[in-house]
């Protein structure tokens, strides 16, 4: 195969460039992408014979960034990549979205897309990159593909959309959306917004096509080029006999089913009940004897063709619903006992059991990836145990699925947190899914505002979530609200919108058709934004506005400041001084410094406010902000025969004298005093800048000191 590089002005002042032909060429198809220093390779491998037996079609899809692209050791004991982080498994799921749909009907070979990031300049991110690379090696290889796709990032820097922005650019970006699409339309997208409008991001999408419609001719001319003969794939046969006996035993009796509004059990139960009877009755014909698979395959696509049928022609759903119409809907806030805060949201027959844990800065999660370096003091889990649809199975961590998730509910809520800076917390939510039937990440992005708002988190504004969907026919498509499961695997579009009643926050869509207009694409934007206010009223009957009170179970803060200087005094040599405070006040303290400000910050955490408060003012008698008049719990260090000396900060002592020890004539200070006795004094006067005066028969009334 030839070797050279290829590259393409997509966006004004963005290129990519191409290479095929000299790395991988074993692989089906195989190129580098490669824009400013970052280079992706992106193979393609598909199998020649599916496996026996084989009722989907294996893709795999994975993106790996190796630290070594970016001239760094991996973080940790372990110098070697290990499993795929966050960001790998979610821009994995970014491509296969965009490739699937685009696959034969009927293709069942292993197939496998690796992208790696070989090079980062750390401004280029290697996702999209990957996106577009992917495509490119498939369709310059002999796998059967209908493509070429292409992905690109949309931004929008005060007020103008950036295609490709770098991670410099997108640090002022209030858009950060991946899309992906043909020549034709848009196939998927996923991303971030700061309460934009509906109309804004149908402008984001429009400018991002543009990129694409570009991306995709350069593969056109890719292929024309380098590219091989299709290898020919030919779906297995249907036999029409027995298609046509399955449809006379079943299209009467599914689509009765199918149109009685049922509920997800008995629809289920019913709907295998019919199954069941038609599978049974056609295998006990020799003929069929060996069919049960292929028959199960045939009634399914018969129930799907008679729930589009009922929407179409009827415009009425499953239950009852009319297309816009939204489950009922029941909330909860301070259901569990002992966690910081707590929701139960249940739409129809999906509910997320939602609690919220606050902590301090030693709890945020350390994020060592190939473009980032940071602590994470705000994260969202989402858990999808076997339960929630009725079934057996083992317990495994997070899958894709899972991840992607709660990557999408966090990214939903993540813009109407308060920093860390203005609330102190670092905080997890956990999602745990109970029942699902419907969009769970949009049920976790508002049980997990609900649960925050519980936790008393200053959550600018609530944030709620929808999934909607989409039947295209041959001259209608309707749009449907509040989608279930059985829509879900029917339909021909799974779009999910979240955000406040003031703009969109996070999105994500998935058509399985190309074709989808724009106006059709604003109808639905414009039904979601209806079906979101709706279920933000309801949420509002539970709780509207941030709880005024912290859980007393979770941890108490104070910050302070103190000049840069100082830190050295409350850190003490080798950290003696600090560590002393920690333990004798049952504290954990942090110190930073700001070097901007020439300022020290210190976070103060304890379980009780009074345990922080002690050790602030500890802090300040160290520094030199001790006040006279104010009460210090301290150690006797040293006892005289005119008093005891009484360390009430570290490093810093005072003289009780004898005469202000009781209240009563002290002969020997020893017969009232020991070393090592912990006292409450009270600060009398400061003289001389330093000489600290101390009293205790001032806190004291003569029916105590007797």
């Amino acid at each position: 195969m030839k070797e050279d590089f290829r590259s393409v002005e997509f966006a004004p002042g963005k290129s990519l460039s191409i290479e095929t032909g000299r790395i991988a060429k074993q692989a089906d198809g195989a190129v580098v992408v490669r824009m400013g220093d970052t280079m992706v390779l992106c193979t393609a491998v598909s199998a020649k014979e599916p496996n026996p037996g084989q009722s989907f079609f294996p893709l795999t899809v994975d993106l790996r960034e190796s630290f070594s692209a970016g001239g760094k050791f991996p973080g940790g004991f372990i110098k070697r990549e290990g499993r795929p982080n966050d960001k790998e498994i979610i821009s994995s799921r970014l491509i296969d979205r965009s490739l699937r749909p685009l696959f034969p009907d009927g293709y069942r070979c292993d197939t496998q897309i690796i992208c790696s990031v070989l090079s980062s300049d750390g401004e280029h991110n290697g996702d999209v990159l990957g996106g577009v690379g992917a495509s490119a090696a498939l369709h310059i290889s002999d796998v059967p593909f209908a493509g070429p796709i292409a992905e690109v990032r949309v931004g929008r820097i005060d007020g103008e959309f950036v295609i490709n922005p770098t991670i410099s650019e997108m640090e002022n970006s209030d858009i950060d959306m991946v899309i992906g699409g043909t020549a034709e339309s848009v196939l998927m997208m996923e991303g971030e917004m700061e309460e934009i409008s509906e109309k804004e991001m149908l402008d984001a999408i429009k400018e991002a096509h543009k990129a694409i419609k570009k991306l995709c001719a350069f593969q056109e001319e890719l292929r024309e080029e380098f590219g091989k003969p299709k290898r020919e794939f030919v779906p297995d046969p249907v036999d029409e006999d027995l298609e046509t006996r399955v449809h006379e035993l079943a299209d009467e009796k599914i689509r009765e089913v199918v149109s009685t509004g049922l509920g997800k059990e008995d629809y289920g139960d019913k709907l295998d009940e019919v199954k069941e009877a038609v599978v049974n009755e056609l295998t006990e014909q020799e003929e069929y004897a060996e069919e049960g698979g292929t028959i199960k395959e045939i009634l399914s696509k018969i129930e799907k063709e008679e729930l589009r049928k009922l929407i179409l022609e009827k415009n009425r759903r499953i239950d009852g619903r009319s297309p816009e119409d939204i489950r009922d809907i029941w909330t909860q806030v301070g259901y569990l006992a002992r966690t910081h805060g707590s929701a139960i949201f249940t739409r129809g027959e999906t509910q997320a059991l939602v609690s919220v844990t606050l902590g301090t800065k030693q709890d945020a999660q350390a994020i060592d990836t190939l473009l980032t370096e940071e602590d994470k003091t705000f994260f969202l889990h989402y858990n999808f145990p076997n339960y929630s649809v009725g079934e057996a199975g083992f317990m495994r961590g997070p899958g894709r699925r899972e991840i992607g998730h709660g990557h999408l509910a966090e990214r939903s809520i993540s813009k109407l947190m308060p920093s860390f800076d203005e609330f102190g917390y670092v905080i997890r939510v956990i999602s745990d899914i109970t029942e699902s039937n419907g969009s769970s990440s949009m049920a976790s992005v508002c049980g997990g505002s609900m649960a925050l708002m519980d936790a008393g988190v200053p959550l600018k504004k609530p944030v709620a979530g929808i999934a909607m969907g989409m039947i295209v026919g041959d001259d209608k498509s309707v749009v449907l609200s509040d989608i279930r499961g059985e829509e879900d695997f029917m339909g021909d579009m799974d779009f999910k919108t979240a955000g406040s009643r003031d703009g969109i926050t996070a999105c994500q869509m998935d058509m399985k058709v190309s074709g989808i207009s724009y106006e059709k694409l604003e109808e639905a934007l414009e039904q979601a934004r209806e079906g979101r206010m709706h279920i933000l009223g309801k949420m509002e009957e539970s709780i509207s506005e941030p709880s005024e009170h912290i859980s007393e179970f979770a941890p108490q803060f104070i910050n302070m400041e103190i000049d840069a200087d100082e830190i050295g005094s409350v850190i003490g040599p080798g950290g003696k001084v600090i560590q002393t405070l920690q333990k004798e006040t049952d504290t954990e303290i942090w110190v930073e410094e700001d070097e901007e400000r020439n300022k020290g910050k210190i976070t103060i955490t304890a379980d009780a406010l009074s345990k922080a408060e002690e050790a602030k003012k500890r802090i300040e008698g160290i520094v030199g902000h001790l006040e006279e008049g104010a009460t210090y719990h301290g150690t006797v260090k040293a006892i005289k025969d005119y008093g005891a000396f009484v360390e009430i900060v570290p490093g810093k002592d005072g003289l009780l004298h004898v005469s202000e020890i009781n209240h009563s004539h002290v002969k020997n200070v020893s017969d009232v005093l020991s070393v090592g006795d912990e006292i409450d004094v009270k600060l009398l006067k400061i003289e001389h800048g330093n000489k600290l005066r101390l009293s205790r028969k001032a806190l004291l009334s003569k029916e105590d000191e007797e």
